[in-house]
């Protein structure tokens, strides 16, 4: 049998540390000198298990730009609702990227993108290396880059037992959508986390509806009016027609686009596994030790038993097969960044 293609693992730093620091605010984890650390340590641990559950080859982690945003200079309101960050998560979100450097862990801040456009640009350059590629976040906008090289690991609300991996024939079943659609359906229904309002009258089932019909927006509106209203009812047509709803959509479309050129490392310098004794100096000098979770990054054995790691990060990881069943949150819910 002939081997895969090699495994290119990426993650969303941003997203993923946020989580971690919602979902560790609790514990108040930090060093010995007081600065938080709970969630650079989740961060970590989201890392370790997902090279212990997906074997990547390599690894990837992106970060939003902290000084400058394209997005924000081409349309001001871009995010521009959110409230400051707590100096907690600042701290630790100004840490990251160092803290995973000096772990040996490849790390891409592009100036003035974001995360997304990491993942976007390191799954096209793994692609044209004839890589398979796991983009591992908490951000839906994802979606949009699914093919059959590229796949999305969603990190959603109640941790990894709800994480859910979702590839090109899953997509569909979730939303209705193919990943060539998705833009166009995040476009329609807008996305609040970032200050994008979408068409009125369009949530995700009648965008899912529109697209299903039509293939695309642009088709859509070429099929006219009386089309449309059969397809979605005349509420839903009347905004969808009207002039307004052109510029709502380009709009969106174009500040939910990922940048696919970024530069990205070369994937050899990426590769895993990492000296295991810089990671774990790195990661003490922060005041954080996971021990044996870290295994599958710096090539050592797997625990005999899931109790045999003292740490609370490494524990069995259920990947959920189908979200048919399940009722997805509306667009904002999951707003914690």
């Amino acid at each position: 049998m002939p081997r895969p293609d090699p495994l290119l693992l990426v993650l969303d730093g941003n997203s993923l540390l946020h989580r971690a620091y919602h979902a560790g605010a609790g514990d108040g984890w930090a060093d010995d000198d007081g600065n938080p650390i709970w969630a650079l340590r989740g961060l970590v641990g989201y890392l370790a298990r997902a090279a212990a559950h997906l074997r990547p080859d390599a690894v990837v982690v992106g970060f939003d730009c902290p000084d400058e945003s394209a997005r924000r200079s081409d349309y001001p309101p871009y995010k521009a609702h959110r409230p400051d960050k707590a100096e907690d998560l600042t701290a630790q979100l100004l840490a990251a990227p160092a803290l995973l450097r000096d772990a040996g862990v490849c790390v891409v801040v592009p100036r003035a993108y974001e995360a997304d456009d990491v993942l976007a640009s390191a799954a096209a350059s793994a692609r044209g290396a004839g890589w398979r590629s796991v983009l591992m976040t908490s951000d839906r906008d994802a979606f949009a880059l699914i093919d059959e090289a590229t796949s999305v690991l969603r990190v959603r609300n109640g941790g990894f037992g709800e994480a859910v991996l979702i590839d090109a024939a899953g997509l569909p079943e979730l939303y209705g959508v193919h990943a060539w659609q998705y833009r166009d359906f995040a476009a329609l229904r807008g996305d609040p986390s970032d200050n994008l309002h979408g068409v009125r009258r369009f949530g995700a089932a009648t965008a899912a509806k529109l697209l299903a019909a039509f293939g695309t927006v642009e088709a859509a509106w070429e099929a006219g009016a009386a089309l449309i209203r059969e397809t979605v009812g005349d509420h839903a047509a009347t905004h969808f027609t009207a002039p307004a709803a052109r510029e709502i959509v380009d709009r969106n479309r174009r500040l939910m686009s990922m940048r696919h050129d970024l530069p990205i490392p070369d994937l050899a310098t990426a590769r895993i596994p990492l000296d295991r004794f810089a990671m774990r100096r790195a990661l003490r000098a922060r005041g954080i030790n996971l021990g044996p979770s870290l295994w599958a990054l710096t090539g050592g054995a797997p625990p005999a038993a899931p109790d045999a790691d003292p740490t609370p990060e490494f524990h069995p990881w259920v990947f959920r097969g189908s979200l048919a069943a399940r009722r997805e949150p509306t667009p904002g819910q999951l707003a914690l960044f």
